[in-house]
This record gives structure tokens, C-alpha cells and sequence, in this order.
């Protein structure tokens, strides 16, 4: 079992194991299957929905800030794609002020610091 981490901690998620092949593939799920895929999606429909969205709209803006800060540690760093990510998160963060719940400060915070860091590395590679 794995988990997903979000900001009010780690979430246990099930991995399934592959189906054994037991009949030739038709290309078609048979009704057996559709059942289970159904009660599957049910299943992570009911996870999802018991995290609050504020925590899952965090953890996209981690991820944002994340991919911005790669590209700008890469050599040479890529600037265009950092710009599109801290732009991604900032239309978050910006966009939803006031409704980001108990993370908003520190998705404000890292924001700041992502923007910053942007500014620093294109000086010294301006340099």
C-alpha cells in the first residue's frame, strides 16, 4: 500500500495488482470487470471527496512550486518553463484568495519565495 501526501498528512492508497489473463484480450471489459471498475471509481470517488478541496488545491500548488523550482535548478535553467509554472501557481494562489483555508499564508509565502528565486537566477545568468 502507498499513500498520498497532502497537506493534512499521508492518505493510505490501495494499488490493485494486474489481472491475471486467464481468457484471450477482446478488447471489451466483461461484465465482471465493468463491475469491479465501477466499485473502483466509486471507492476513490468517496477518498477524494473526504479531503477537503482546500487540501487538494494545496498540494497542486506544491507541485507547481516544485516544477518551477526544477527548472530553475537544472543547468542551463529554463526560464520559460519556471515563468509558466510560477504563473500556473500564482493564478491559484491569486485567483483563490481568501477561500485557500488554513494553508493560504504559506501558499503565499512560498509564492514569494518561488518569485523571488526566479528574479535571482535570471540575474545571474543576465550577469
Amino acid at each position: 500500500m502507498s499513500s498520498l501526501w497532502t497537506p493534512d498528512g499521508e492518505r493510505p492508497v490501495q494499488r490493485q495488482s494486474p489481472p491475471t489473463q486467464s481468457a484471450p484480450q477482446t478488447g471489451q471489459p466483461t461484465p465482471e470487470e465493468m463491475t469491479e471498475m465501477e466499485a473502483e471509481l466509486r471507492e476513490m470517488t468517496e477518498d477524494i471527496v473526504s479531503v477537503p478541496a482546500t487540501a487538494i488545491i494545496a498540494n497542486h500548488c506544491v507541485g507547481l512550486f516544485q516544477l518551477a523550482a526544477a527548472h530553475l535548478q537544472i543547468t542551463p535553467p529554463n526560464l520559460p518553463e519556471a515563468r509558466l509554472s510560477i504563473d500556473a501557481m500564482a493564478s491559484v494562489v491569486d485567483g483563490l484568495k481568501g477561500r485557500l483555508g488554513p494553508d493560504e499564508s504559506t501558499l503565499i509565502d512560498a509564492l514569494a519565495q518561488i518569485r523571488m528565486a526566479y528574479v535571482q537566477v535570471q540575474a545571474s545568468i543576465a550577469q
